[in-house]
């Protein structure tokens, strides 16, 4: 059979950034060649970054976009690449719709080009447009119509983009039905957690479908809250792992298969779905035989909390970095969650780049100082004391608040403290909330919800201190010291805005308080079937309605890392005001 060394470049891409993304192309290009590749492949929208969202409706975008694949190719070859083919995404439109009701302006398409001799050899479309969770691709695409195939050193190499995998029907069987010896498809597939498994598990299922050879390509890094995890995947026509890629890293996959030559006639016609075949020859004959170099290397899988707190710290990096900002802010009150937040941002960014403040008041304990100092000592972050007790007596001289207006005063000082920090010095700030907070409205507007993004944002409470113990067991192993002050996991959490206070006289104990949450934010369960599991009527109540009520508040929080599959964000829109109330009668 035909021997094929096939390249995968598992890399990042910025929104935007057309040359940046070029660059970045041609860099692992050469890493490529280097490695004596006979096709290289990259992830969806590559050039443009991914998800565009409402540029892909921007005129001068769209035409940019469609332009940089040539501009590429002519690159390519005059470094002396053009005979390399190269699978790369980018944003382009069709030519052959017609404006009307319900379809995009301008028919954008989520494209791939085949970059061969200098020039655009091939392009297509994504076939089937997801719309649902996080992705909207009916709003911004038009589908692509044909099954493409590139005859590569006597191999046929059926190619889809992403979607076309996760959807039945299209470019899967339509492979088989053209005796493709192997699928390529190109991904942008977001983090989310044991999205890994649900993955092998696709790909193995449809290479069996496909009757070949299938190799999966996907986006690393970050953009805005989502995260791509990498993982890209080879596998043969019966579903065994061949090669799989680490994940949240930059990677050249290079694997060598034997694949089913082509057949003497190309294959032509229509296939499933109605889609036509188009298909392009490329180079004819087969490689001469050689020794294989890359039998194909396996990563170890991570454990759950590692790829969670992977994804935490490459969705902070992204964004710190995309955006330009060279270090970030947190307020370090001694708990949890600002340690938590604080040991991402040093793993993120590095320790020298972490600034933390203290902000006690008369209400904060010693230990809770104690607590955010021992965690600076710890990590090497930067650390300040700045009490706002002397603020705080200024307001209430000027007018008298009690109860909870007293409490919320405390959060926003201490969060107009923050911003100020910020605008003097240029510091991003971290918002700690977490996922459970956000849901039952357990935050205090321009206070502690205060920032430009919330690193722990999609995260339970129960995960934090899953991922706190995780972190310093690591250190551990590793022989370093533990991030994180023992006494910041093992005491009882608190707001600590009057005296004695724990989240306990406010919330349910937080291992029932996330179970229901999970219910009813994560699977949109009804409070009769959330009863039906065995939890207390009049508490799912309570629960329900505070999530309810808590509306306004999320839409008022900063973006986040998303690492489930349903956050506060686009996966999960609903009206602020609504008269509609979950009760246990009604499911």
């Amino acid at each position: 059979m035909p021997q094929l060394r096939l390249a995968l470049n598992q890399t990042d891409s910025c929104v935007g950034d057309l040359s940046g993304n070029a660059e970045e192309v041609i860099r692992m290009t050469r890493l490529a060649a280097d490695h004596g590749a006979h096709l290289v492949a990259f992830p969806e929208m590559m050039l443009t970054g991914y998800p565009v969202e409402d540029l892909a409706l921007r005129h001068s975008f769209v035409e940019a976009a469609r332009a940089a694949p040539a501009e590429l190719a002519a690159r390519l070859d005059r470094e002396g690449f053009g005979d390399l083919p190269v699978v790369v995404g980018y944003l382009d439109r069709s030519t052959e719709g017609h404006p009307r009701l319900g379809r995009p302006a301008g028919s954008p398409q989520n494209a791939a080009a085949v970059l061969h001799g200098g020039r655009v050899a091939l392009s297509f479309a994504k076939h089937h447009l997801p719309n649902y969770g996080v992705f909207d691709e009916f709003r911004y695409f038009v589908p692509g119509r044909t099954l493409p195939v590139i005859r590569v050193r006597g191999v046929d190499v059926a190619l889809a983009i992403c979607e076309d995998l996760w959807q039945d029907g299209g470019r899967v069987p339509g492979a088989r039905e053209a005796g493709a010896g192997l699928l390529l498809s190109i991904n942008a597939s977001p983090y989310e957690v044991k999205k890994d498994d649900a993955r092998l598990d696709l790909v193995r299922r449809r290479a069996r479908e496909a009757g070949c050879a299938l190799a999966y390509v996907a986006l690393s890094g970050a953009q805005d809250d989502l995260v791509f995890d990498g993982d890209s995947i080879v596998v043969d026509a019966r579903g065994e792992v061949v090669a799989r890629a680490p994940q949240f890293t930059t990677e050249c996959l290079v694997v060598d298969l034997e694949l089913p030559a082509a057949g003497d006639e190309p294959p032509s016609g229509t296939v499933a779905d109605g889609m036509w075949v188009d298909h392009l020859t490329l180079s004819a004959n087969p490689v001469p035989a050689y020794e294989p170099e890359h039998p194909g290397e396996v990563a170890e899988p991570l454990s759950d909390e590692a790829e969670m707190y992977g994804a935490l710290v490459a969705g902070l990096r992204g964004y710190i970095t995309k955006n330009g900002f060279g270090s970030v802010l947190i307020g370090l009150s001694g708990g949890i969650d600002s340690a938590l937040c604080a040991a991402i941002a040093c793993d993120a960014l590095g320790p020298d780049r972490v600034h933390g403040v203290s902000m006690p008041s008369r209400y904060s304990s010693e230990h809770s100082r104690h607590d955010a100092a021992e965690m600076a000592r710890r990590t090497g972050l930067h650390l300040r004391t700045v009490s706002i007790a002397p603020m705080f007596d200024a307001y209430t001289q000027a007018v008298k608040l009690t109860g909870l207006a007293e409490e919320n005063l405390q959060a926003r000082l201490r969060g107009t403290l923050l911003m100020g920090i910020s605008n003097q010095e240029g510091h991003l700030v971290l918002a700690p909330g977490n996922k459970s907070e956000l849901a039952v409205g357990y935050s205090t507007l321009y206070g502690d919800s205060v920032g430009a993004y919330g690193p722990i944002k999609d995260v339970y409470k129960t995960s934090v201190y899953r991922l706190a113990r995780w972190r310093n067991a690591e250190a551990e192993r590793r022989g370093e010291t533990p991030p994180i002050p023992e006494n910041s996991i093992t005491k009882p959490p608190s707001a600590e805005l009057r005296p004695g206070q724990v989240d306990t006289d406010s919330l349910p104990d937080y291992d029932v308080l996330d179970a229901i949450l999970e219910r009813y934010v994560d699977r949109d369960m009804g409070g009769a079937g959330i009863v039906a599991d065995g939890f207390d009527t009049e508490l799912v109540t309570r629960v329900l309605r505070m999530v309810d009520a808590a509306e306004y508040k999320r839409r008022q929080y900063p973006p986040g890392t998303k690492i489930s599959g349903k956050g506060f964000g686009k996966d999960r829109r609903l009206p602020i005001t609504s008269r509609w109330r979950e009760t246990p009668a009604a499911g």
